[in-house]
């Protein structure tokens, strides 16, 4: 297999479409954004892309068959335009490999014409949220104020150390290739699996790009997660009451 591999699957005409990314990072905010839109609207695979940088593993399928690791590209139609959606289960395992792999992304951008890129994650605060904010990083200046307008926030100095891997190669090398480029990050604790966060993050897609969507199987999954925040929080509460009882009896 070459280094990289795109392979060819549909080619349909698209309106005015926008690349979308949604690869696993903090909290699987992306992850879980980009998967619940393809599981809410209608779309179909258009490209995958193989590479010798992602993870030499296959993926187990219900039927027991396996699947080569790979990113796949989704063709969605909307109402007034069409989007690209990029999901998958991994992203390269080094350096040289994200820029290697993110520039085969932007080609599957460019074949299709696409007007802009949306990165999709999230941005760790370590600890439980409670209000999720959506903060944004963008190629441009009127871009930063488009967004703006729907509510993204953009934090000097935030997320610290700046945006890695896919979702930060996406503008970097976007903005070299004269691509429209934005990354919308939703806070989350970094430590759980984070729906909520990621319905933040899909409700201001909705905004920018003027479509709808349920959200009732991402507010399912987020009941989940909160019990199990709780069950975590209350483990923690009684191993801190344990180490005082320690700490009172050696004192004593």
């Amino acid at each position: 297999m070459d280094e990289i591999d795109i392979e060819v699957v549909a080619d349909p005409q698209l309106r005015d479409p926008v690349f979308v990314e949604g690869l696993p990072g903090v909290g699987h905010v992306g992850k879980l954004a980009a998967e619940h839109l393809l599981e809410e609207k209608e779309s179909e695979v258009v490209r995958r892309v193989y590479s010798e940088h992602f993870p030499p593993q296959v993926g187990m399928n219900e039927d027991g068959t396996t699947d080569l690791v790979c990113a796949t590209v989704h063709a969605v139609e909307l109402a007034d335009r069409d989007l690209l959606v990029l999901t998958g289960d991994q992203q390269a395992g080094d350096n040289a490999g994200h820029y290697r792999v993110t520039d085969a992304f932007l080609d599957v951008a460019e074949s299709f014409d696409a007007e802009a890129v949306y990165a999709l994650g999230g941005v760790p605060t370590g600890e439980l949220v409670e209000e999720y904010a959506v903060l944004g990083a963008a190629t441009d200046a009127e871009f930063v104020e488009e967004l703006r307008e729907v509510g993204v926030e953009f934090r000097e100095d935030e997320p610290a150390g700046g945006i890695v891997g896919t979702s930060g190669l996406l503008l970097g090398l976007g903005e070299r290739r004269g691509l429209r480029a934005a990354c919308l990050m939703g806070e989350t604790s970094g430590y759980l699996v984070d729906p909520k966060s990621a319905q933040a993050v899909l409700e201001v897609l909705e905004d920018v790009l003027g479509f709808e969507i349920a959200f009732d199987a991402l507010e399912e999954r987020a009941d989940e997660m909160e019990d199990v925040a709780n069950k975590i929080q209350e483990m923690e509460s009684q191993q801190n009451a344990m180490a005082t009882d320690e700490n009172l009896r050696y004192i004593g």
